[in-house]
């Protein structure tokens, strides 16, 4: 049997938008839609509500549930973000150890030299925004990070929302990078500026090597899901 006859067929008619206690509930033919752990699915936004229920009306016969990004983003925010909001925060604030724009190559200069290019002016702008100044480290050896600047990059992860902190979990977790993350979220980069950023080591490889077909197939599903990060974020604040 193919995995379309396992989806659940399309039961309604309309998705809409109504006020919900505490934000914007998406119904379907006026029944409350709910997450997976069965908790009302209500929306901090209109805006991410409009586009959840847009998802639900694009559904043919068959559910499709790889079509609804927004919905699932919004379950696990309300599902698994909200309920474990400590962990998740730890988890974040964890890649500010080892952020990929810390990581430096001693060797070949070219490298080296569009590495601090696209990553210095970030250390700069964690320094000046959260008084967060990483340390460079040159070669692939950890070096631990000065405390008080780890400590102050938690504390701008720790004051995000559930479904804030859902999206930002994807800029940091996709990009290798608690700052590059930040910046984004913080409107200081928009998405598209900041990809390329976060593939300085791959576009160096691919310019000297050649390009690999599928490793390229794989940045284009990662960037489209980074992208889809900013998005839910404007949604938010729409």
């Amino acid at each position: 049997m193919s995995a379309d006859a396992w989806a659940p067929r399309r039961f309604w008619t309309r998705a809409e938008v109504r006020e919900a206690e505490g934000g914007h509930a998406v119904t379907l033919d006026g029944r409350p839609v709910r997450t997976p752990a069965k908790a009302p699915l209500v929306l901090p936004s209109r805006a991410l509500a409009e586009a959840i229920a847009a998802e639900w009306d694009a559904q043919e016969d068959r559910v499709d549930p790889a079509s609804m990004p927004f919905t699932r983003l919004s379950n696990t925010s309300l599902d698994r973000v909200g309920p474990q909001h400590g962990a998740v925060v730890a988890m974040i604030a964890e890649y500010g150890g080892a952020d990929l724009t810390c990581y430096r190559a001693v060797t070949p200069a070219t490298l080296a030299r569009r590495q601090a290019e696209a990553w210095d002016p970030l250390l700069d702008w964690a320094d000046a925004t959260f008084g967060a100044r990483l340390t460079p480290v040159a070669g692939v050896m950890h070096l631990a990070q000065p405390t008080e600047a780890l400590a102050r990059l938690t504390d701008a992860v720790s004051g995000q929302d559930p479904f804030r902190l859902t999206a930002l979990a994807d800029l940091v977790s996709i990009s290798g990078s608690l700052v590059l993350g930040l910046a984004v979220a913080h409107r200081h980069l928009d998405a598209g500026a900041a990809w390329p950023l976060s593939r300085v080591d791959e576009d160096w490889q691919s310019e000297q090597w050649g390009r690999d077909d599928e490793a390229e197939a794989h940045a284009a599903l990662k960037r489209a899901d980074f992208l889809r990060a900013e998005r839910m974020l404007a949604l938010l604040d729409d």
